[in-house]
């Protein structure tokens, strides 16, 4: 009998919801994904064992021999034994350890049954369960853990004779919002709303055999979705070569972890800081690829580049990494098709000082293709309305986009539900069909399908040079000017005005004092 969706994610939830005596919700998925994927890996091992056991006569066969064919035609990964020699000698297995439960040390052999396994497997699965703290008696006690294990030892064997991965990577996708939902901030910050996901994937279109890059990569849901939307096009989703970058040792597991669970194994998750220490090289250089996509975070203080190639146009300010994300992603692009999609706050469009040199340089060499806003409170981890860029690599745009950038306003394409606002695949089709747009000599669609569509303009670049680089959507479509005045946007402008201000301020006052002058108060 087929495992129907809703059966394995009702029983997932059920083991999470044991932890709810121990910690907050936002704690949750540093439990339960290992759990899952160990339970994951575990099922898969033993059911292919016993395919193994029912199609060999091992009587003439040695255990070598054994081992070899075993290991040669059947499995994939290893299970190998923890305490070997002793009398608790067993293997590192979900059904091993779980018959163990009622003894003491639980955490302390759940611990050693998964560091066994990616010591085991170095190629596939090195530190993939990340820190393991919650094995500790002193984070999470045995009473609960056991709890956990045995709630989730409910739901179905996950194995590809039981349930497909498509099944088995949508639940873990689930657990992945419903973490999200119910934690907000914390959760929030690896995980990007799925729509916001597929609106950036559907832009970019990744073809079979390509190259797709996120250097901030969360829990990977950027990446899955690209060989989704491929898959679900008739292309070969599991030919794309998938690179990910993620600060946090922890959440790079979690990464991992959900793309095994989607049957996708061309991929690479590197640990480290993107724009300190960028993982993916090549001739000295960063590696460069046809897709890049991100949702970086937002405003990040950072310690700004004394001296690196990504910097065109200027090194970004402390206070703020966004455009050295974006240089990042431009020196990522492949130089013959690569194009890049970010989601940033609407204040990388019209910031002054460093950032309007970056943008400047952006424009000037053509890269940026199109500015797309999109509702406020889409996020979990913020309220503010935020932007698409999109960037194609230099002398890459088709013809008609050239020497300009489209601008497109979806700030008002929304739905409101319990926690956020989110986009239907509608809205989504709509931002699709705005971008693919034709344009007359005005910059005006010249297909837009009357009242219900989305406000786009292509702008050439003079028009944008007049007006100081700036690229906010209200200056080029007039719809957006009111929407874009929320608290967010207005307050990156006060603070802007005020900034510049006390610097006038400043000035006036040395050359006062200079003149001999006194008497204002600083």
């Amino acid at each position: 009998m087929a495992v129907t969706q809703q059966e394995i994610e009702s029983r997932l939830w059920d083991a999470a919801d044991e932890l709810r005596v121990a910690m907050s919700e936002a704690q949750y998925s540093s439990v339960v994904f290992p759990l899952m994927f160990w339970k994951y890996l575990s099922d898969t091992w033993e059911h292919h064992h016993q395919e193994f056991l029912d199609e060999n006569d091992l009587d003439g066969l040695s255990a070598e021999e054994a081992h070899e064919i075993e290991y040669r035609d059947y499995q994939s990964f290893k299970i190998p034994f923890i305490d070997r020699g002793t009398i608790q000698e067993r293997r590192a297995s979900w059904s091993s350890i779980l018959a163990t439960i009622t003894l003491p040390g639980l955490g302390q052999r759940v611990r050693a049954s998964l560091q066994a396994i990616e010591t085991a497997n170095p190629d596939k699965f090195s530190r993939l369960f990340g820190a393991m703290t919650w094995t500790s008696e002193a984070v999470l006690s045995e009473e609960v853990l056991g709890a956990v294990m045995q709630a989730m030892d409910r739901t179905p064997k996950m194995h590809e004779g039981n349930m497909s991965h498509d099944v088995l990577g949508g639940a873990y996708e689930y657990l992945l919002k419903r973490f999200s939902d119910g934690s907000g901030t914390r959760a929030g910050q690896f995980f990007t709303p799925r729509e916001v996901v597929e609106l950036i994937v559907e832009i970019l279109e990744p073809k079979s055999f390509e190259s797709v890059y996120d250097p901030t990569c969360g829990s990977g849901g950027m990446l899955i979705a690209s060989a989704n939307l491929l898959k679900a096009r008739g292309g070969r989703g599991y030919t794309l070569k998938l690179h990910g970058q993620e600060a946090v040792p922890d959440t790079a597991g979690v990464a991992r972890m959900n793309l095994f669970m989607h049957n996708l194994t061309q991929f690479k998750v590197e640990v480290g800081d993107t724009l300190k220490d960028p993982r993916f090289k090549k001739d000295g250089s960063v590696a460069q690829f046809d897709v890049i996509l991100a949702n970086p975070p937002y405003s990040l203080k950072w310690k700004p580049w004394t001296s690196d190639p990504r910097a065109i146009g200027g090194v970004a300010p402390q206070s703020s990494a966004d455009w050295a994300f974006v240089q990042h992603m431009i020196a990522s692009m492949d130089p013959k098709k690569g194009r890049a999609g970010v989601v940033l706050p609407h204040g990388v469009l019209f910031r002054g000082g460093q950032e309007a040199a970056i943008r400047k340089r952006a424009l000037d060499d053509d890269l940026l293709e199109a500015v797309i806003g999109l509702p406020a409170n889409l996020f979990y981890n913020t309220s503010i309305p935020t932007a698409i860029l999109v960037f194609r690599a230099r002398g890459t745009k088709a013809p008609a986009r050239q020497d300009g950038a489209l601008f497109i306003d979806a700030s008002n394409r929304f739905t409101k539900a319990k926690n956020r606002n989110i986009l239907t695949d509608a809205d989504i089709a709509d931002v699709v069909t705005a971008y693919h747009s034709d344009f007359d000599s005005d910059g005006t669609p010249v297909d837009a399908d009357g009242e219900g569509a989305l406000s786009a303009r292509f702008v050439p670049t003079t028009e944008i040079v007049a007006n100081g680089y700036d690229l906010n959507i209200g200056r080029y479509i007039k719809q957006a000017a009111a929407e874009q005045e929320d608290l967010g946007t207005l307050i990156d402008v006060y603070n802007i005005a005020r900034a510049e201000r006390q610097k006038t301020e400043l000035r006036m006052l040395k050359v006062l004092s200079a003149a001999g002058i006194e008497g204002f108060d600083e």
